[in-house]
C-alpha cells in the first residue's frame, strides 16, 4: 500500500485521541541568514517533539536514515522514527533515529 494511506490511518487515530501532530509541514532552511523556503518535508511531526516518516519500500536504504536525521537536525528535534510498513512484521520496520542523544 501507499505511505499516503499509512499516514492517512495514523493521522485519523491522533485526530479522535486529541494528540497534537502537524502533517507534511515544511520546514524552512536558512542559510547564512537568508531564508532559503521550504527545503525539507517530513511526513509527520508529533507534539512537536518527534519525526515519524512513513516508508513502504522492499529495503530501507542509508539515504532514509540520512534523511530523516536531517529533518532532525534541521528542526532541532532529537527523535524521529523511520517506519517501513513493507515488512511481514511490523516490528521490523520500525526504526528509532536519534539527533545527539
Amino acid at each position: 500500500m501507499f505511505e499516503s494511506f499509512y499516514e492517512n490511518i495514523f493521522c485519523y487515530e491522533w485526530d479522535k485521541n486529541s494528540i497534537p501532530y502537524r502533517r507534511q509541514c515544511g520546514i524552512r532552511v536558512i542559510h547564512e541568514g537568508n531564508d532559503m523556503g521550504m527545503g525539507f518535508i517530513p511526513d509527520i511531526i508529533i507534539d512537536n517533539k518527534v519525526i515519524l516518516e512513513l516508508k513502504s519500500v522492499e529495503t530501507l536504504g542509508e539515504v532514509h536514515y540520512k534523511q530523516l536525521l536531517t529533518y532532525l537536525r534541521i528542526s532541532n528535534l532529537k527523535l524521529g522514527f523511520l517506519i517501513n510498513f513493507n515488512t511481514s512484521l511490523i516490528k521490523n520496520g520500525i526504526h528509532r533515529v536519534v539527533n545527539n542523544l
